[in-house]
């Protein structure tokens, strides 16, 4: 039985706690983006992608999904501990020495669940294309799925791939963009404007989707869905998730400044108190 809306929604504010204590923990990590795609990553490992009972790297029969913007890893992690792939107790270990939750995820530290390294922006439509082009070999019949940055998109590697995938007709994944409007030096605009990113996705041969309530849940399941009916048709697709930077506390929404800062303590009280205990903190 997949969970209800409702349900969905405690995983949600509960995953936001973790976001905020790991980061002040630590005093380090990236919380605005994380908290604007706590309900999509929510929503997309409990509700839409098809997954097998425990983890291996193959990920043969089931789909698999790529974070290519690994800064946000304190959503990740929540999301991946509070799905069954470790215990929810090591999200205290959050940029620890020989933690196996670093700052940005790798595979190196034998982490369930993550299936690329990524730090470095820009590189994961590519890893993602490979494998979904293995699925294709294979007959493997499952989706990749992926999830970028608004600004990522500034990095010239992105679009060599969204080339490439459409000149391939690699239509078994749908990659995500994060679009918040915002980076770590301001607005997307003002750091380097992209115009029309819809434009542009279609200009390159993909079908591409807008989800307008990126922070909506029942938005966000039926946006993904329409998605997922769009694939096997000869073309990629793409999801525009308009989602806003700091949902879910309201000093860090409406502005970049929380990109990648901590809360002190007096902040982390206030923003625990908008996001009251559903499921029990780690």
């Amino acid at each position: 039985m997949k969970p209800n809306t409702q349900q969905l929604q405690e995983l949600t504010v509960q995953v936001r706690r973790d976001i905020l204590r790991m980061v002040h923990a630590v005093n380090s990590g990236h919380p605005g983006g994380s908290l604007g795609c706590t309900e999509f990553l929510v929503t997309l490992y409990q509700n839409l992608m098809n997954r097998k009972e425990g983890f291996d790297m193959d990920g043969i029969n089931e789909d698999v999904f790529f974070l290519s913007n690994g800064h946000i890893s304190p959503v990740f992690y929540s999301v991946l501990a509070r799905s069954g792939y470790f215990p929810i107790s090591e999200l205290a270990t959050f940029r620890l020495l020989n933690s196996r939750l670093q700052g940005h995820p790798t595979t190196h530290e034998g982490l369930p669940g993550i299936r690329m390294a990524s730090g470095s922006l820009g590189q994961g439509l590519s890893v993602a294309l490979g494998t979904a082009q293995v699925k294709k070999l294979n007959n493997d019949s499952s989706l990749v799925y992926t999830l970028h940055g608004d600004g990522e998109l500034q990095e010239g590697q992105n679009w060599e791939a969204i080339m490439y995938a459409s000149a391939k007709k690699v239509d078994n994944l749908i990659a995500t963009v994060d679009v918040n409007g915002k980076q770590i030096d301001g607005t997307t605009d003002e750091v380097l404007a992209m115009g029309s990113l819809k434009a542009k996705f279609e200009a390159f041969g993909w079908d591409v989707l807008e989800i307008k309530e990126g922070n909506n849940i029942d938005a966000i399941i039926n946006g993904m869905t329409e998605a997922k009916a769009k694939t096997g048709k000869g073309k990629p697709v793409c999801v525009l998730l308009y989602t806003e930077m700091g949902n879910g506390v309201d000093f860090m929404m409406h502005t970049h400044a929380w990109h990648g800062k901590a809360p002190n303590d007096e902040q982390l009280a206030n923003a625990l108190a908008q996001n009251p205990e559903t499921l029990g903190d780690y």
